[in-house]
């Protein structure tokens, strides 16, 4: 790519600022929470119509993905659309449906995760277009639903379905202008016990499933304690939390017949589902309570009325550092920021448990915001990085071309 072409894109990134502020400001002031994002959808399409692109569609499950350029290889930039919820509004200091803009800073619920990095994809395909730097690539943006319920779900649509077939996938996550090259997987585990109830004048006459509980709670902070031991270099250990208790009983005066705890368990690389599974059956107290070990599914109607069901699996995934879809993103950011990439990982979960974990579509993030703003009421996200990221999206596609 020529010094001419950088001094383009920064130029017209620099133009269009303005538009991608106000976009991402009336995509915020749409509450967008997960399985409802029909309004924002259609948000982002006339903003897709604005800059031109030249194909627009919307998959069954309801996200939406606009093109342009019509060359062999698919670079797909992804971003989900839906919100986690604002919970107690008295912790706001700003009005979360506002898109407040102070001080260069834009505030209210997604800014950081991650209708920012949807803003600045819109613009980066459009400055490519308009720069005729799409020669040999077609460009996709993607704004996905239903990642904060379901990380993956939306791509394992896309894939499965054959709605498209990506060459690689750029993930707008929040990366503070770093290269993010993997991150740990996850999954859900349900741990029951069953017990017998009866009066509770007489709890001797009943099994109480919460004491059978009981010693397994304790085995599994132990067992996180112990997970330190397969830690990863570069991803760090996998961990297990218990993210939720709960019993039944037939009354307040009876014992417990069954108590079900929910485990939310990090994958670091060589992990799997069979063998995170094995280590909580593992377990002696598990073994002596004859508790019963499940990986839950996840199937909610999206707004389109489409169910698509899928397990709670979402496989760790990560990118050598030489890989050339690194050394591609790299380059773009080393553009884009005038300086030397940080080259890490996120702590959190995205949709590269799909295209990268599960299909194996090469995968690398790059995105507007700190990742420490996600699902806070702090929620934000700076001008100066949705200029920077629109740049880094014009210039990868050749990027990627280059380097391959």
């Amino acid at each position: 790519m020529s010094r001419d072409q950088q001094s383009e894109i920064a130029s017209l990134a620099e133009r269009y600022t303005p538009d991608i502020v106000k976009f991402l400001r009336e995509m915020i002031a749409i509450p967008s929470e997960s399985a409802e994002e029909r309004d924002v959808i259609q948000r982002v399409k006339v903003e897709m119509e604005r800059c031109g692109f030249d194909e627009i569609k919307i998959d069954g499950l309801g996200s939406i993905l606009g093109r342009v350029g019509s060359g062999e290889k698919v670079v797909a930039i992804d971003g989900h659309i839906d919100t986690v919820g604002v919970g107690d509004r008295g912790t706001w200091v700003r009005d979360p449906y506002q898109g407040e803009l102070k001080d260069g800073v834009i505030y209210g619920r997604g800014a950081s995760d991650q209708e920012a990095g949807i803003a600045s994809a819109v613009y980066g395909a459009r400055i490519a277009k308009e720069l005729g730097l799409l020669e040999g690539v077609q460009l996709w943006v993607t704004a996905t639903v239903m990642e904060e319920d379901c990380d993956g779900l939306c791509w394992q649509y896309i894939l499965k379905e054959k709605v498209l077939k990506p060459d690689v996938v750029v993930i707008t996550e929040p990366t503070n202008l770093n290269v993010y090259r993997g991150h740990r997987g996850r999954m859900e585990i349900e741990v029951r016990t069953q017990g017998r109830s009866c009066h509770g004048s007489a709890p001797e006459r009943g099994v109480n499933a919460v004491y059978k509980m009981a010693p397994i709670v304790a085995a599994i902070e132990k067992l996180n304690e112990d997970l330190a031991a397969t830690a990863d270099p570069f991803l760090g250990k996998g961990s297990v939390t218990i993210s939720d208790i709960r019993a039944t009983s037939p009354s307040l005066c009876a014992v417990a017949d069954s108590c079900t705890i929910h485990l939310d368990r990090r994958l670091t690389k060589g992990e799997t589902l069979e063998s995170a599974v094995a280590e909580i059956q593992a377990l002696p107290a598990v073994k002596s309570a004859e508790a019963k070990v499940t990986v839950l599914d996840y199937a909610r109607k999206a707004y389109t009325g489409l169910t698509y069901p899928v397990q709670k699996y979402y496989p760790t995934w990560v990118l050598e550092a030489d890989d050339p879809v690194v050394v591609a993103a790299a380059d773009a950011a080393r553009q884009a920021l005038r300086r030397e990439p940080v080259v890490d990982k996120w702590v959190f979960s995205t949709n590269g448990v799909a295209t990268a974990g599960m299909f194996d579509v090469p995968t690398i993030g790059f995105g507007p915001a700190n990742e420490i703003y996600a699902h806070t009421p702090d929620d934000q996200c700076p001008v100066d990085h949705l200029t920077k990221c629109a740049a880094f999206y014009a210039a990868f596609p050749q990027k990627y071309l280059a380097a391959r």
